[in-house]
């Protein structure tokens, strides 16, 4: 009995090895037929185009005109007359200080001015009849000179004491504190009944003119190497305008409507930092740019009429912080690196790393690897997709483009920011 068993198990065993290997292979057959499988990607065939080349930097909103209110005079503050956070005009009422002791000092210089006029004219009139009597040798000439001499002293006391009333007045008039300018005056920064002091400055408030803004921008100075260099080579052709063309990128990338002009760049760099101080003016009819604001200001440089541009999210960064792109070469996938320049309205210029014809992934990144086969098909972005900065391939088989959900990670790797600039 246990002979027959033995026999039968020897018998079986070479029966399930062949099951298993059946299964194997059967298993291995529909892999190896997935791999051979062509992945559907979209692309673009990049085209030379005529592309605006700017540069995008920090800037620092600035008031036109910052007119800090302060106190002339020492004083009660007797009434506060204008309304937080409106709108002044240059010559309102906005504080008055307690006039009672200047208006007192201004009536005493006034008197002081008509005691000093009286004697004058006494004096004047003494020096006028010892000139008569000079000539008939009447008076001696020490009593001429010492009338003459008190004559002119009399006058001089005049002008003192005018000059005395003037500055009365005018300390008598900085008890009405008035706006310099028109602009929007903020909040104050005493009550009634503070006691300030022209000696300390005392700040009372802060009137902003908004209807027009400074931005105040900062660039490398090596980025003004590189353009100098690109119109040098003739890479870049210089903008022709007069003024150069700027716009504000607020909060979430939105561009401010009104577009702006460079009013200088500077000549000096500063030794700290290596960059160069630029100044911006734009206008601000709806106070949407406020003073210490931050924003990124882009500066048009001038025109690349050859430039290779692709679209946004067919650069990818890789894990060691450089672009790549991945092009369709003999039909498989090739992740190349690339050197990208500064972003336009369609896309990012690519300076190296691709030529003009080359065929380029946009969209489904996540289903190949680098050498993987692919089947390219012209992509449809939204809008027309001449505006995208490069021109779809033909399609011989006429298929639809790749859906764009389906990987809409493939915008998640940005191009480093403007290595060219």
């Amino acid at each position: 009995m246990a002979f027959d068993r033995l026999t039968a198990g020897r018998t079986l065993w070479p029966l399930a090895l062949a099951s298993l290997l059946a299964l194997a292979a059967c298993s291995d057959e529909p892999q190896q037929g997935m791999g051979g499988m062509k992945v559907p990607v979209s692309v673009v065939q990049v085209q030379p185009q005529p592309a605006v080349v700017h540069t995008e930097l920090p800037g620092r909103v600035q008031a036109i005109e910052d007119a800090e209110i302060r106190a002339r005079v020492n004083g009660i503050v007797q009434s506060i007359d204008f309304e937080q956070g409106s709108t002044v005009k240059a010559g309102q009422l906005l504080f008055t200080i307690d006039p009672a002791p200047y208006r007192a000092a201004r009536d005493q210089a006034a008197a002081q001015l008509k005691n000093a006029q009286a004697s004058a004219h006494t004096t004047r009139l003494l020096a006028q009849r010892y000139t008569a009597l000079i000539k008939q040798h009447a008076v001696s000439q020490q009593d001429y000179d010492n009338a003459v001499a008190q004559s002119r002293q009399a006058e001089a006391a005049v002008a003192a004491a005018q000059a005395a009333l003037e500055t009365a007045k005018i300390n008598l008039d900085y008890t009405r504190v008035t706006s310099p300018i028109d602009g929007t005056i903020g909040k104050a920064q005493v009550t009634v009944g503070a006691l300030v002091s022209a000696t300390s400055a005392t700040s009372l408030a802060t009137v902003h003119r908004l209807d027009q803004v400074y931005v105040d921008i900062t660039q490398p100075v090596a980025q003004i190497a590189t353009l100098r260099r690109q119109i040098a080579d003739g890479i870049v052709k210089p903008d022709d305008n007069g003024d150069t063309q700027a716009e504000v990128l607020l909060d979430g990338g939105t561009v401010y409507r009104h577009p702006g002009k460079l009013l200088f760049s500077g000549v000096a760099v500063d030794p700290g930092t290596g960059q160069v101080n630029l100044r911006a003016l734009f206008p601000n009819p709806d106070r949407i740019l406020l003073p210490g604001l931050y924003v990124r200001v882009r500066l048009v440089q001038g025109v690349d009429p050859h430039a290779l541009v692709v679209p946004e999210q067919a650069i990818q960064r890789t894990a060691d912080g450089n672009n790549t792109v991945v092009l369709i070469k003999d039909g498989k996938a090739a992740f190349t690196p690339v050197q990208a320049g500064p972003r336009t309205d369609k896309g990012y210029i690519i300076y190296q790393g691709i030529q003009a014809g080359d065929q380029l992934m946009v969209e489904g990144f996540q289903k190949v690897r680098p050498g993987a086969p692919v089947q390219p098909m012209p992509w449809k972005a939204q809008g027309d997709p001449a505006e995208q900065g490069a021109t779809p391939p033909s399609s011989a088989d006429g298929q639809p483009s790749a859906d764009k959900s389906a990987d809409d990670s493939s915008a998640a790797g940005q191009p480093a920011a403007d290595q060219a600039h």
